[in-house]
């Protein structure tokens, strides 16, 4: 599985970005995607993500800003930020999930940064 996601940049506070990521290959039939995000010097942490079971989680700090959706294909995922604040800068990462078998895959990440 090969995950290409793209969308990050640099935005104002208030400003609005919109992420993607697309899955290829081998892909599973019982799979979960969603966007972590690292910020310098904290740990990897959940932004959104849909489960196999089609429900959408969120971090509290981005619910209400953030919608995460899945394009009809089901392979490509989006990330809406709007309202983006200072602390939203990070490396966002698009994970795949083969949930039936256990296998866990990553994307390169895109960077977002907002300033204030």
């Amino acid at each position: 599985v090969q995950l290409q996601a793209c969308g990050g940049g640099l935005v104002q506070a208030g400003g609005s970005l919109r992420l993607s990521c697309a899955a290829s290959g081998s892909l599973f039939s019982g799979n979960a995607m969603g966007w972590y995000r690292q910020a310098p010097g904290k740990q990897r942490e959940l932004v959104a993500a849909i489960t196999s079971g089609g429900s959408t989680n969120y971090a509290d700090s981005v619910k209400g800003r953030f919608t995460f959706s899945r394009g009809s294909a089901k392979n490509t995922v989006y990330l809406q930020m709007n309202s983006l604040k200072p602390e939203d800068t990070a490396l966002y990462c698009c994970n795949y999930k083969a949930t039936n078998w256990g296998y866990d895959y990553w994307g390169q990440g895109t960077e977002v940064t907002v300033s204030s």
